[in-house]
């Protein structure tokens, strides 16, 4: 049985995981405006990401015998001023999420909840490669330097990324 602090605390990490996909969405949605597809595509593979992210939180909570309570999600920001500009705002998110998640498991160790502690262990490992995937296009950008060549190479490249959900056992919803 989990805990009501956790219960609240996991239900607030599925609204987070649902926002990530709704701001991805609509950075994809952009990108896509913009004509550059491959940048829509690996927004759009975060926003699957992000899904699954909070598929596990949500799958989680009924594992443990707790109520899931869906809340209403905030809009995410609808203007952009350039690719650079939306994958710092990106990384900046993931930088929020991870501390997100850092205070999940900092809850889990309080609540000696060591079933929690555990499940976390998979988002805080997910955090580290959120975060220099974000941060590694986002160097990329700076380099490429509003050089139209080279932001439209970096497309044609972040084209080529699937969505690989894990295998089962290996953090599967």
């Amino acid at each position: 049985m989990i805990g009501k602090k956790m219960e609240e605390a996991l239900n607030s990490q599925v609204n987070a995981e649902l926002y990530s996909a709704y701001l991805y969405m609509q950075m994809a949605a952009y990108f896509k405006h913009k004509n550059l597809p491959g940048f829509a595509n690996w927004m759009t593979v975060q926003v699957q990401e992000e899904m699954l992210h909070a598929t596990k939180f949500y799958n989680y909570i009924l594992d443990r015998g707790g109520q899931v309570k869906l809340m209403s999600i905030d809009g995410p920001p609808t203007s952009f001023e350039s690719a650079l500009g939306i994958f710092e705002m990106a990384y900046a998110h993931e930088q929020k999420v991870t501390g997100l998640i850092n205070n999940l498991v900092n809850l889990a160790i309080e609540q000696k909840d060591h079933a929690a502690n555990m499940f976390m262990q998979w988002f805080v490992n997910e955090q580290v490669e959120e975060e220099a995937n974000a941060s590694g296009i986002v160097e990329q950008l700076k380099m490429a330097d509003g050089q139209p060549g080279a932001v439209l190479m970096l497309d044609r490249e972040m084209a080529a990324r699937v969505f690989t959900p894990p295998a089962a056992g290996a953090g599967a919803p």
